[in-house]
């Protein structure tokens, strides 16, 4: 259940980023402090950065998850072949970020308080994991029956969702100002028309993610997953029928990525009607269909940053 909630998350925050940057000295007061070019770039990189940093945190703390999972079943006596092997993350990204730009406005000072708050659970999560890689490495539970494991399992869970809790805030927060730096910057972009439909695609591709991981964890319901899928098949087919025209030349090699992105969510779609079959034959989604459309949405995404930037 918990990994499922962990890829919804990590699903749904990434197809926001964009590089380009032109323009922005025209996006609405209401919307940045200012609205200055470099109050309007300054929105862009935060959203860019932190999208990066709570993608990759996601999957970390779900490994550090399993990992304590594993530690109490092995301290308290139980059969654990091989403890999970999870090699440390440098978080790159969340380095970059220096504080939370004033071009937020109103804003800055609740997504300062929700950012704190991420980066300090995510500071207390490292910190507690070390801790009971020690006591795991040195067999201390020897002495006390895991009891230490437990405790230490349960305070990482804690600061794990409230981590989530607040990386969700902190994603609902600066999309608005983040929305209308990107519609001001792709305004007089030669790849407009492309790059607006594809982030469409994505945005259907987050809607069938956010569904199955739902369906994952309650019951499967056919109509309405059938329904996504129709929904999200006919915005692929639709983007892969665009013809790539873009007559600035040096946008041309651009042309290969935007098929190499619709070729990954064609094959997404092949997954998706996978799933739904083999979901109805065993009435709920299996294990092996959700792993398989996390693979090939991590594909598409990729397809579509490699385009987009």
């Amino acid at each position: 259940m918990r990994k499922i909630t962990v890829l919804v998350l990590a699903l749904s925050l990434t197809a926001t980023a964009i590089s380009c940057k032109k323009g922005a000295n025209k996006i609405s007061n209401a919307v940045l402090n200012l609205g200055g070019e470099t109050e309007a770039n300054s929105i862009i990189d935060f959203n860019n950065n932190f999208v990066d940093s709570y993608k990759n945190t996601s999957k970390h703390v779900e490994r550090i998850l399993k990992y304590t999972e594993e530690a109490v079943v092995k301290s308290k006596g139980g059969n654990v072949m091989i403890m999970p092997v999870i090699i440390s993350s440098m978080d790159y990204t969340l380095s970059k970020i220096k504080e939370v730009p004033s071009a937020f406005g109103k804003d800055k000072a609740a997504i300062e308080a929700d950012f704190n708050t991420y980066k300090a659970k995510k500071e207390n999560i490292e910190k507690k994991f070390e801790e009971l890689k020690s006591y795991m490495n040195s067999e201390d539970y020897k002495d006390d029956k895991g009891a230490k494991a437990e405790a230490i399992k349960k305070e990482i869970e804690t600061d794990a969702d409230a981590l989530y809790a607040s990386g969700e805030n902190v994603m609902a927060k600066i999309k608005p100002a983040t929305d209308a730096a990107e519609e001001v910057i792709l305004k007089d972009h030669p790849m407009k028309e492309y790059i607006i439909s594809s982030k469409n695609v994505m945005n259907s591709l987050d809607s069938v993610i956010d569904l199955l991981g739902k369906q994952y964890t309650g019951k499967f319901n056919e109509a309405e997953a059938q329904k996504k899928y129709d929904e999200f098949a006919k915005l692929v087919e639709a983007n892969s029928k665009m013809d790539f025209n873009v007559k600035d030349p040096q946008y041309s090699y651009k042309k290969s990525q935007f098929e190499g992105f619709n070729k990954a969510a064609s094959n997404f779609v092949d997954n998706y009607r996978k799933l739904i079959r083999d979901s109805k034959e065993a009435g709920k989604i299996p294990d092996n269909d959700i792993e398989r459309m996390d693979s090939s949405y991590e594909t598409v995404l990729s397809a579509y940053n490699t385009f987009v930037k």
